[in-house]
């Protein structure tokens, strides 16, 4: 079944929750079921809805193959509170739904949700206005503006004004007719290159319903491309927005397991669940989400990029995004995701859930924590899994600063110098990075790259369990037979006979002996 990937623009989750649930609603099958000693006609089980709801998703070009079974489930709670599905009696408004054999129908209507009406002012400050407008954002000094955090202020000062000095002094002394670039001027030219980069990455013709360029804080960019570490990570001046030491610690013990695991950790059973609990209680328990509640409908729109042939596009696009975050905010999401990427590569890591594999375990977890509404959206929990899962993919690339970008802002900055230019936007001169798109394939091709591409970390996955030298000889039994329990296909693809499977651990396949064996009659002549 084809499914139209949902369009870039303003509340893309409504949209999604409205394209989905327009399907199911076209496409389960009814029929009739007996409950009770009563028959029931136009109907289905919750089980019947969840491998099919289940088979959707997994197949839909915007929620992407990681789709899990319980996230499936939540989704159909979502249904019956919503009134898109009902009991067989009725009754709807709750989330009494299982994975059982409980009978429930489509109501007469099932209403889509309202897309709300965007506020005007937003429109008055798109892109194209900044280029062409004589009185954009880039003229009016005193328009009002979203003032920093206390902490953005504090750590930026220092070090935005040493950026600024080595940008604008080159050519300063030598140049007769120069104007003189002053503090506003530099942070509207950030502004405006990362806006105008985005822009042209993602390929709208305006970003006016998808961020406001108020939110775009231009200390917070300068600060995340220079005050980093040798890794790449965000380094804060100001240690009280950092993360405790205790949960630092916690991280670095899971992260590099076992090695960290030293004689000064405790060594009873069940350590590393503590401590995996530990770090998840500490993220689950901020008051917003590392990406920002005023920059959730920006990420929302970029995971319609999230498919194979457009991933060069999607890691660009967030690399840019994620520049806009508060330092502190970048921080943590740097450590996060290199944490739960190490975790769910690692073969050593003893199992953390009894159900969920290590690496489901993490999406389940920390999804909520890396993206969420700040009011309740129903797909939330679908769409942040699908982001943090390429998060997870694609971190070291999408966190590490894009030196293309610093350049571009030098350029524009000397075109501004010169005079060559008036005003901070009025055009942008400095070089845009070239993108080449893939041609146009076939629905076949493309559900063949998307299951390729999201099998390769699992299929490496099973091959790290199997050259493992370090893991004993049970416990890669008991691993295997773990992967084989979640990835069935993956694993029969690896060991497609038991044979195979009994010559990595050197069993020969034992031949039992037929329980009766029949010795054929011998004849004799009946003459004597």
């Amino acid at each position: 079944m084809e499914h139209p990937r949902v369009p870039p623009g303003p509340y893309r989750a409504t949209k999604l929750w409205n394209e989905v649930t327009t399907s199911f609603r076209a496409g389960m099958p009814l029929r009739k079921h007996r409950q009770h000693f009563k028959k029931y006609g136009n109907c289905f089980t919750a089980a019947e809805a969840v491998d099919w709801l289940y088979d959707l998703l997994r197949n839909n070009n915007n929620f992407g193959p990681e789709v899990t079974r319980q996230q499936t489930i939540q989704l159909l709670r979502k249904f019956l509170k919503n009134h898109v599905i009902e009991d067989i009696k009725g009754k709807w408004g709750s989330e009494n739904l299982y994975d059982n054999n409980q009978l429930f129908r489509f109501p007469a209507n099932s209403p889509l949700k309202t897309l709300p009406r965007r506020h005007p002012e937003l429109r008055k400050n798109s892109i194209e206005n900044f280029s062409k407008d004589k009185d954009s954002i880039f003229k009016l000094r005193n328009l009002s503006r979203r003032t920093p955090k206390k902490h953005g202020l504090q750590f930026s000062q220092e070090n935005t004004e040493n950026m600024n000095c080595d940008i604008i002094k080159e050519d300063q002394e030598n140049s007769v007719d120069s104007r003189e670039i002053s503090q506003k001027d530099v942070e509207e030219v950030w502004r405006y290159i990362i806006l105008n980069y985005l822009q042209t990455i993602l390929g709208v013709s305006s970003l006016e319903e998808v961020i406001n360029p108020k939110q775009v804080i231009p200390q917070y960019i300068m600060y995340n491309m220079t005050n980093t570490s040798k890794h790449g990570v965000v380094v804060l001046q100001d240690k009280s927005d950092d993360l405790p030491h205790w949960v630092l610690s916690a991280m670095k013990c899971l992260a590099n397991w076992p090695r960290s695991n030293d004689m000064t950790n405790p060594t009873y059973v069940g350590f590393e669940r503590d401590v995996f609990r530990t770090i998840a209680d500490y993220f689950l328990d901020l008051p917003e989400p590392l990406l920002t509640f005023e920059y959730y409908e920006l990420f929302v729109n970029i995971l319609g990029l999230l498919q194979p042939h457009l991933e060069r596009v999607a890691i660009n696009a967030l690399q840019l995004c994620c520049l806009l975050l508060p330092p502190p905010n970048r921080r943590k999401l740097q450590l996060l995701m290199c944490m739960i990427s190490r975790m769910s590569q690692n073969v050593d890591m003893p199992q953390l859930h009894d159900a969920m594999g290590t690496r489901s375990l993490m999406i389940h977890t920390f999804s909520r924590c890396v993206l969420c509404c700040a009011e309740e959206v129903d797909l939330d929990e679908l769409l942040a899994a699908r982001l943090v899962s390429f998060l997870m993919d694609h971190h070291q690339e999408i966190l590490q600063v894009p030196s293309y970008l610093q350049t571009a802002v030098e350029k524009h900055l000397d075109y501004l110098k010169r005079g060559l230019i008036k005003n901070p936007g009025d055009g942008l001169i400095a070089p845009l990075p070239t993108y080449s798109y893939c041609k146009q394939i076939s629905a076949q091709e493309f559900d063949e790259q998307k299951v390729s591409t999201s099998q390769d970390a699992i299929t490496e996955l099973l091959e790290n369990i199997i050259k493992s030298k370090s893991l004993p000889l049970k416990e890669k039994r008991k691993k295997l037979k773990q992967f084989q329990k979640e990835y069935p296909l993956i694993y029969q693809k690896r060991f497609p006979t038991t044979e195979s499977e009994a010559a990595l651990f050197g069993d020969k396949p034992t031949i039992k002996q037929p329980m009766l064996i029949l010795r054929k009659p011998k004849f004799r002549s009946m003459r004597y």
